[in-house]
C-alpha cells in the first residue's frame, strides 16, 4: 500500500487532508521557511480534531540544519511536549558542520523521543554521503527518511531515490524512504513505477483573504512583496485526485 503524507500548515489544513484521502499529516507551521516547529495550540487542537496519523515536526528556525546549544535546548523541550501530547511521530534531524548527521544529539533525541516514530527529514538531503546517513539512520532506529533523493525537487532525485529505496529493501528494519518536495499530481505516477511506498506532498494552493477591508501599504513580514491578503492552505480536490491514482494502484 502506497502511503500519502500530506504537510498541513495548521489544524484546519489537517481536517481537510484528513477528510479527502491524507494517510498522515506532517504538521508544521510557517511555509515560506519551509515548515517549522507548530505552536502548543496548534498541536493541541490538531490532537483533539484529527484521528489519522499526525507526526509534527521540530524545527526552531529556517536555514541550515546545525543547532546551538540553546537551539537544541528548545528542540528537547519541543519533542518532550509532542510526546506528552500523545502524538504518534515526529519529525527532525540534525547534522554537524561538516554535513554529516550529528550522531551524539540524534542519539539524545532519540531517546526523547520514546516509541515515537521518528522521520528523519530533509536535513538528509545537505548530507555529504546519503549511503553512510542512511546507514547511520539505521542504527539510530530511525522509522522513515524525507528526502528529495538530494536535488531541488524529488523528481530530479528520482534516481537517487531508487537507488536509496533498493537499499532499503535490504536493509533488515531500515527507515522506510518518503520521497519528497515537488510531488504532486502531475508527476505522481513517475514515484508510484520507481517502487516507492510513501510520498510527501504539500498538495496546496494560495486562498485569498476573507477580510472585506484591506489596509494598503502595511504589511507583517519584511519581505515587501509578501501578499498579506493570501495564505497557503491544502487543494482538498488534489489530495483527493492523489489518493484516488494511489488507491488504484494499491489494488492494481
Amino acid at each position: 500500500m502506497i502511503t500519502l503524507e500530506i504537510c498541513c500548515y495548521g489544524a484546519e489544513c489537517a481536517l481537510i487532508a484528513q477528510e479527502f484521502g491524507a494517510d498522515r499529516i506532517e504538521l508544521c507551521s510557517s511555509p515560506a521557511e519551509g515548515g517549522l516547529t507548530p505552536s502548543y495550540g496548534c498541536l493541541k487542537q490538531t490532537m483533539d480534531t484529527v484521528n489519522i496519523p499526525v507526526h509534527p515536526i521540530v524545527r526552531p528556525r529556517g536555514g541550515d540544519f546545525c543547532y546551538s546549544d540553546s537551539e537544541f535546548e528548545a528542540i528537547k523541550h519541543d519533542i518532550s511536549l509532542i510526546r506528552q501530547l500523545g502524538f504518534p511521530g515526529v519529525v527532525y534531524g540534525i547534522l554537524n558542520r561538516e554535513g554529516h548527521i550529528d550522531i551524539p544529539r540524534m542519539r539524545i533525541l532519540k531517546a526523547l523521543s520514546g516509541d515515537m516514530a521518528v522521520t528523519f527529514h530533509r536535513a538528509f538531503d545537505m548530507c555529504i554521503s546519503p549511503k553512510q546517513a542512511y546507514e547511520q539512520l539505521t542504527e539510530l532506529g530511525v522509522a522513515r527518511i524525507l528526502t528529495s533523493g538530494q536535488q531541488q525537487n524529488a523528481e530530479l532525485g528520482l534516481p537517487l531515490l531508487k537507488e536509496l529505496n533498493v537499499l532499503a529493501g535490504k536493509t533488515p528494519n531500515g527507515p522506510i524512504i518518503m520521497a519528497g518536495a515537488g510531488v504532486k499530481l502531475s508527476n505522481l505516477q513517475k514515484f508510484i513505477d520507481a517502487g516507492l511506498s510513501e510520498v510527501h506532498t504539500s498538495a496546496g494552493k494560495v486562498m485569498p483573504s476573507s477580510m472585506n477591508y484591506r489596509k494598503a501599504g502595511v504589511t507583517m513580514s519584511a519581505n515587501m512583496e509578501m501578499d498579506e491578503f493570501t495564505h497557503y492552505c491544502v487543494d482538498r480536490d488534489v489530495v483527493e485526485a492523489m489518493k484516488n491514482l494511489l488507491t488504484i494502484t494499491n489494488y492494481d
